[in-house]
């Protein structure tokens, strides 16, 4: 008996740890830096499709081993002020409104990224989870947004975006 229940113990402890390693398994497959390739959004009202951020948007992603992740998108055609010294109020509030940034902690669960935002470019998204449906492709990450009001016009919409790993 003795015997029976220190194998049953092993292998208690076998499963736990090879549970634990397969879930950091999934969260290694999206660990690194990530340039965003193309951002289109659906405006649910009108059907109608367009580039979330500008023809050309800038942005990356990027997923630590440590469970934290940062994103910053800028949006393309943004004006560039003169200087810091000459930036107008109604510069700064332009710049603020063509980009979007926040960090926290991420948990992916293969179909499914979670950012549990920490700081925000807007405080309305500090503190709260925003929720990716994810499919990898290659070193792609092609993310959907469920119906969300749009940060620039506050339409609903739903937002797909490409991400490729940075070499």
């Amino acid at each position: 008996m003795g015997r029976e229940v220190t194998m049953f113990k092993f292998l208690a402890i076998f499963a736990l740890f090879f549970a634990s390693q397969s879930a950091s398994a999934a969260d290694e497959s999206i660990v690194g830096t990530y340039r965003l390739i193309s951002s289109q959004r659906l405006i649910v009202e009108t059907g109608e499709k367009e580039d979330s951020y500008g023809k050309s948007p800038t942005g990356f992603i990027t997923y630590g081993r440590d469970g934290r992740m940062m994103a910053i998108i800028v949006f393309s055609n943004r004006s560039k002020p003169e200087s810091l010294d000459k930036l107008t109020d109604q510069q700064r509030a332009e710049l603020f409104k063509t980009m979007l940034a926040y960090a926290g902690t991420y948990k992916f669960s293969g179909t499914q990224v979670e950012h549990h935002i920490d700081a925000s470019w807007n405080e309305i998204w500090t503190g709260t989870t925003q929720i990716r449906d994810i499919k990898k492709d290659g070193e792609r990450l092609v993310y959907t947004t469920k119906p969300a009001p749009f940060p620039r016009d506050g339409k609903m919409s739903i937002n797909t975006l490409v991400w490729e790993l940075v070499k």
